[in-house]
């Protein structure tokens, strides 16, 4: 197993270790009994269940969106995982890591409770983000690490010119 790898599923299971144990807070200590809990004012922590995906997309309370998406979301974590193998850079391996970790971070909620816990609600005037979790932010965090990474690190053939 690679170095980069290696830190990209140190990443994931960080990922995962953040986002579950703050969900088991939310859930056990801080919103007992559920509410509203205004932090700043463009924030509060809230209590949602979403059945659906990443801020709320697809949310229709089918009971079969936690085993359809539980399963899609697997698939794809196969796919990642055989990505960072792969993985050319710290970057790379960072962003997989963290999407991997949301990933299954979700994926876990289902099983668990057949919906995902979301808690961090962001919102301006009367316009309110779809509330999400640490793992939706590890997920969205990852995907702009390898965006970036695909814009803007140099590709094997670049550094193999720029070293002649």
């Amino acid at each position: 197993m690679s170095s980069l790898t290696r830190l990209g599923g140190l990443i994931a299971i960080a990922s995962i270790i953040a986002d579950q144990a703050t969900k088991w807070w939310i859930l056990e200590d801080i919103m007992q009994p559920a509410r509203v809990i205004p932090i700043a004012p463009f924030f509060n922590l809230v209590l949602t269940w979403n059945n659906g995906v990443s801020f709320g997309l697809f949310n229709n309370n089918s009971s079969l969106n936690a085993v359809i998406l539980s399963i899609l979301a697997l698939a794809i974590v196969v796919f990642l995982i055989l990505w960072l193998r792969k993985a050319e850079n710290k970057q790379a391996a960072i962003g997989l890591g963290l999407i991997i970790g949301g990933a299954i971070g979700n994926v876990i909620d289902r099983a668990v409770h057949g919906a995902v816990v979301d808690f961090l609600d962001f919102y301006y005037a009367a316009y309110h983000w779809p509330a999400f979790n640490v793992a939706d932010s590890c997920i969205t965090i990852g995907a702009v690490i390898l965006i970036l990474d695909s814009l803007f690190s140099p590709k094997p053939e670049e550094a193999k010119i720029e070293d002649q």
